[in-house]
């Protein structure tokens, strides 16, 4: 029984005076004059605990600054934006001449039940993160699925800047081709200087390696002696920068109706890149923008050392017509064998543009050749004729 309802029963049901029952109880005679007065109020209920919380504080958060913080995520969001505590605290002292701390803010949003727990996530600190040190030390690439308003499906190909995050290039395709790469790349060179180096993943549109060639965009890279970097297989967090990206770009679309043709589509991506590049602060980037991380420090280049010649050991067999078909540069080359060595298991011992074939089995060197690489076709020499 709490000591609340022993002095409401001793004063009311036993007679005893509040003074008495002060004194017997070892508390304040006001206190019992105001707890008669709940009692006479409220009844039994004046007996249950009550919150010692103060009925006012004046640290606490104006509720026009609660409002303000609550109508800027509802705008935020409804852009398709992301309107977390930092994101919020930077858009209040950037255009409101409003500071508060991210935790004030989160803690406003949990109040208002717009915070959703995700327990399922994998914490931040057991990733092992890297980022280049300058810009153009390492570019990133990839390109997701958008479909326009009909349905029709499309391709978005970007590549954006390792250090700062700048989107360096964003394409509307119907699909992604090694000419759309090329084509994006150059594009991006044109603008922004050369790369010392590319990320990609394992896409036959950016390499060709597990094919054991090298395709066009392979082709450039070694060109302007870029270094060729690619994620392994099924681990998309190496290219982790890109995909965050393009996750940002899909919600961004997803507020808005979407596009009926293809260059409405580009035309959606321009307008983003801009706001992401020089409007939205990047939490990573001590809530700088990209375009501010990018210009901050002087850019990398790529190095003439850092290309060696190609190597690569072909196993195939020989076509009924006597041809066995060779890739380079993303074109296909069918060189000619000779029909009398038909099904021959082969080995292709090749070395940039030279080529070595021969039988897998004996050894016996079947021809020896350097690729054209501007025919299709590559014949076989036919003998001089002697002289009658």
């Amino acid at each position: 029984m709490s000591k609340a309802r022993l002095v409401i029963t001793a004063v009311t049901l036993e007679g005893r005076s509040p003074a008495e029952v002060a004194a017997s109880y070892g508390v304040s005679r006001s206190w019992v004059y105001e707890l008669l007065a709940r009692h006479r109020a409220e009844g039994d209920t004046a007996l249950q605990p009550r919150s010692r919380r103060p009925l006012t504080n004046p640290r606490a958060t104006p509720p026009e600054t609660v409002d303000l913080v609550l109508r800027l995520r509802a705008e935020i969001t409804a852009d398709g934006l992301d309107a977390g505590p930092h994101t919020l605290a930077w858009h209040l002292a950037e255009h409101h001449a409003t500071t508060l701390s991210p935790t004030t803010i989160w803690r406003i949003l949990h109040r208002a039940g717009l915070i959703n727990p995700q327990p399922h996530k994998r914490p931040r600190a057991s990733y092992h993160r890297f980022e280049a040190d300058l810009p153009n030390e390492t570019w990133q690439t990839d390109f997701t699925h958008v479909r326009l308003a009909d349905g029709t499906d499309t391709e978005v190909l970007t590549f954006i800047d390792d250090h700062s995050r700048y989107v360096l290039a964003c394409t509307a395709q119907r699909r992604v081709t090694v000419t759309a790469v090329i084509a994006a790349f150059r594009a991006a060179l044109t603008a922004h200087g050369i790369p010392a180096s590319v990320l990609s993943d394992n896409g036959l549109v950016f390499t060709a390696r597990h094919r054991g060639g090298r395709n066009k965009f392979q082709a450039e890279l070694r060109r302007l002696h870029i270094t060729q970097k690619n994620s392994r297989p099924s681990h998309p967090q190496t290219c982790g920068k890109v995909e965050r990206v393009q996750q940002t770009l899909k919600k961004w679309l997803a507020s808005r109706p979407p596009a009926a043709t293809i260059n409405e589509l580009q035309a959606l991506l321009d307008t983003w890149a801009d706001h992401y590049n020089n409007h939205r602060p990047h939490r990573a980037l001590n809530h700088q923008t990209p375009a501010h991380a990018y210009r901050a420090r002087p850019k990398a280049a790529p190095t003439l050392d850092n290309q060696g010649p190609h190597h690569r050991l072909r196993h195939d067999t020989i076509d009924t017509s006597g041809v066995v078909t060779l890739r380079h540069n993303s074109r296909l080359h069918h060189i000619g064998i000779g029909r009398a060595h038909a099904g021959t298991r082969i080995l292709m011992l090749i070395h940039d543009l030279d080529i070595r074939v021969i039988d897998a089995i004996t050894g016996e060197l079947l021809r020896q050749l350097t690729l054209d690489p501007t025919r299709d076709y590559q014949p076989q020499k036919r003998k001089d004729t002697p002289n009658p």
